[in-house]
């Protein structure tokens, strides 16, 4: 009798975060990801019209990523979770079924659209019952676990799509991601959601602007804001030139693959111990970034392979500190706005991730990629400074 009251808590934390943790992996286990600039080509496409498609497929999610979460806010978002897979998966049977231009372009559009639904809607859900369960605390380690959990499925659907290609092309790889999303969809009905879908609003623009004009009087919140592109953005753009780093270490091209899966291994690594960051405050977040950033200089600067552990090690660092950064922005928000202010943080770590994508172009136009990336540790140094003047000001979150 005495048990009943703490192992409920715990059985219902356990279905959340098995939930979590299967449609983190499946909504990455994508196996048309390693391929689908093949389909492209292969349909006779140029470059200018597969850089068209991946323009339109990122301008899709910039107008739709905060929308989508005052949405979130304003309806069931668990109901999101699940039609973002759906959306996807439409699109990506249409790249199988009817390969041409229009049809790329119209998966793209969808898949942007399915991104977006789910961008703000699944850290406010997961939030949202982890504080109902007296469990807000966890939600660091367990959010870094989820996305552990996609790298692990981006890396397994790296190893399968070769083996599946081969044996039934671009239908089978097309078919298993469809199918994947399907998957996705059906695990989404297993999440709980125990908040009034309207939480006070009466319309998405309602939630929309009691999210902002929460940000406007809030300057924590408006620092919490910050902090996410501040950390996620230059990383995560600097991960799609990791290839071309590692081929400049001199290695052979059939070893570049293993060794990015030792920078993979390293991110999945900070996810995981994401939980642990969690008990160090503001000043343990500023001395992880101000470590990753120097790792990650000195890794570049080495130019042999050996240099990429001290990278793999950075992006362990700086997906550590993405986690903790989402967390630190949960615990400032109220739940009214939830999915809305992650949404305008996820808006922001777009636009910077786009600054960098030009910012690299330029220096790596006339210099080593690694002294592109050795340059995009400064950043992270600029970003400790602030965190700790911060934290003197007295603006930063008392320490957990």
């Amino acid at each position: 009798m005495t048990l009943t009251p703490t192992r409920g808590p715990d059985v219902r934390v356990r279905r959340l975060t098995t939930t979590l943790y299967g449609y983190s992996f499946l909504e990455d286990f994508i196996l048309l990801y390693p391929v689908y600039a093949l389909l492209f080509s292969d349909t006779g496409l140029s470059v200018w019209q597969i850089s068209s498609l991946f323009a339109l497929w990122s301008l899709t999610g910039v107008l739709l990523e905060v929308p989508s979460g005052a949405w979130a806010d304003a309806v069931s978002r668990r109901l999101l979770l699940r039609l973002g897979p759906l959306l996807t998966a439409a699109g990506f049977a249409l790249w199988v079924l009817f390969p041409s231009y229009g049809a790329f372009a119209a998966g793209f559009v969808l898949w942007g659209i399915g991104g977006a639904l789910g961008s703000g809607a699944l850290e406010a859900l997961v939030y949202d019952e982890l504080e109902r369960l007296d469990a807000a605390d966890r939600y660091a380690g367990i959010m870094g676990r989820a996305r552990a959990a996609g790298l692990v499925a981006v890396m397994a659907a790296m190893g399968l799509a070769g083996p599946v290609f081969a044996r039934g092309g671009h239908t089978a790889v097309g078919a298993a991601s469809v199918l994947a999303c399907l998957l996705t969809a059906a695990v989404a009905l297993r999440f709980p959601e125990h908040r009034s879908p309207a939480a006070g609003h009466d319309s998405w623009a309602g939630a929309l602007r009691a999210g902002l004009a929460e940000a406007r009087a809030d300057r924590s919140v408006r620092g919490a804001l910050l902090l996410v592109p501040a950390v996620g953005a230059v990383w995560g753009a600097l991960d799609e030139y990791t290839p071309l780093l590692v081929r400049g270490t001199g290695v052979a091209d059939g070893t570049v693959p293993y060794l990015l899966l030792l920078i993979w291994a390293g991110a999945t690594a900070g996810s995981l111990l994401a939980g642990e960051g969690d008990r160090l405050g503001t000043r343990g977040l500023a001395a992880l970034l101000a470590g990753a950033g120097i790792a990650l200089a000195a890794g570049a600067i080495d130019g042999s392979p050996r240099g990429l552990v001290l990278v793999a090690l950075a992006f362990g660092g700086f997906q550590a500190a993405t986690v903790l950064a989402d967390a630190r922005l949960q615990r400032r928000i109220q739940d009214s706005g939830r999915a809305t202010l992650t949404s305008v943080a996820g808006l922001g770590t777009e636009l910077a991730t786009v600054a960098v994508y030009g910012g690299y172009a330029l220096i790596a136009s006339g210099h080593a990629h690694s002294t592109a990336f050795a340059v995009f540790a400064v950043p992270y140094l600029a970003t400790t400074a602030l965190l700790l003047l911060g934290r003197r000001a007295g603006t930063a979150e008392p320490r957990p």
